[in-house]
């Protein structure tokens, strides 16, 4: 592993969006500039809500968090996204954006955070092990698409 380099942590900017839906790209989610841009405007006006971005040298991440309100648990906070540009990937950036969110969710009194990552992406998976996140539980994601509203 190179030398852990640090980030400047911020909340992401509606400016971000171009270089958000990249690198949402990298992580294969590819969508436009104009869908993240619409998609952070939701985000941002919703405290419930939080991405965060990692800059050095440009944008090299970023992060999102929420709360979850259910009725059978208590309230607890779960990362949705996290990608690390490819060429900066172990080089603790992702750490400092995971601690970034678990500062938020922290100061929220929330006690607990959840991640969900797909079986087959095994270096996310050694990632979030590291941290100390322990695998909870294995289950299905049944998707339905819907007629489109409007």
């Amino acid at each position: 592993m190179e030398k852990e380099q640090n980030a400047a942590i911020r909340d992401a900017k509606i400016s971000d969006a171009a270089t958000l839906a990249t690198l949402a790209g990298e992580l294969g989610y590819p969508t436009t500039s104009a869908e993240m841009e619409r998609r952070l405007e939701t985000l941002r006006s919703d405290p419930q809500h939080r991405v965060f971005v990692a800059e050095r040298d440009g944008l090299l991440g970023w992060i999102h968090v929420s709360m979850i309100n259910t009725l059978e648990s208590e309230s607890f906070a779960e990362i949705r996204g996290l990608v690390v540009t490819k060429s900066y990937r172990s080089l603790g950036i992702g750490t400092q954006l995971v601690a970034t969110a678990e500062k938020w969710a922290n100061e929220r009194r929330c006690n607990r955070i959840r991640v969900r990552t797909n079986v087959v992406r095994v270096e996310a998976r050694a990632f979030y092990k590291k941290l100390g996140y322990v695998s909870k539980k294995t289950q299905d994601v049944f998707d339905k698409s819907l007629l489109p509203v409007g």
